[in-house]
């Protein structure tokens, strides 16, 4: 009879978007077209924001946003550059006019890091400014004054033409390859139980959501996992040792489960 209830409990859809989306939302192939339209409507994906004039940054980045992008800021191309270094960006906006290092000469550098999307802004419409820019691999190019409307919309549309697969996490040393189940840190391969890996990846593709434990429990495990809540808590105590100095990553929040902290 108590397994009855716990299994009937839940089978119920959560009331909210984001509850309702957690609850529905699951990393098995046949699921895989739900991944995709988070990705085109921006959720899940790092936006790196580079321009010198605050003001601009702060009308994109509010935006973008309310479109579920997690943005990253830098103020000149050298910030940019150390930014892409440390953490996994999806698509770029890069103004040309900068102190210290220019679009042109960031963008140069950028492309041989990683060959991210990038929609290149600047004041300076004339053709040959255009032509340069295509040149050296960007997507699109918006002149100053842009709508901030328009911008995201051809943010997405970039996004949605290179179809990019989000093959790992990375955060400073941390890195989790999705497509060869392998997780490092400091370059050094850490071993992981199946369960470890998986609870790991949804807080990945969590990161900074508070996540019940019925929630792990119905994502992980199934909803016709006859365990309790106890099951969670022994997973995550052992993912913790595994993680090593990266630990204090996963936090406890209180009265609901845990939750992966990105800052």
């Amino acid at each position: 009879m108590w397994r009855t209830e716990i299994l009937r409990s839940r089978k119920k859809k959560p009331q909210g978007f984001l509850n309702e989306f957690i609850s529905n939302f699951t990393f098995v192939p046949k699921r895989t077209y739900l991944l995709y339209n988070m990705i085109i409507s921006g959720d899940f994906m790092n936006l790196l924001v580079v321009d010198d004039e605050q003001r601009i940054r702060e009308v994109i980045c509010e935006y973008a946003k309310i479109e579920g992008y997690t943005v990253f800021e830098a103020d000149d191309g050298i910030m940019a550059i150390d930014i892409v270094k440390n953490n996994l960006i999806d698509v770029i906006i890069l103004d040309i006019m900068m102190p210290k290092q220019d679009g042109y000469s960031t963008l140069k550098e950028l492309k041989t890091i990683k060959n991210i999307p990038v929609i290149m802004l600047s004041a300076r419409g004339e053709e040959y400014d255009k032509l340069l820019g295509f040149d050296l691999g960007i997507d699109d190019y918006m002149t100053k004054p842009f709508s901030p409307k328009e911008l995201i919309a051809r943010v997405k549309a970039v996004t949605k033409r290179n179809n990019k697969e989000i093959d790992q996490f990375v955060y400073k040393d941390l890195v989790i390859n999705f497509k060869s189940h392998v997780v490092k840190i400091n370059n050094q391969v850490i071993p992981l139980t199946p369960k470890e890996y998986d609870i790991l990846v949804y807080f990945a593709k969590n990161k900074n959501i508070a996540l019940s434990r019925e929630q792990l429990l119905s994502e992980i495990w199934g909803y016709d996992f006859y365990g309790d809540d106890r099951t969670v808590d022994t997973h995550i105590k052992m993912l913790r040792n595994s993680l090593g100095s990266y630990r204090d990553l996963i936090v406890t929040v209180r009265g609901i489960g845990y939750r992966l902290e990105i800052s």
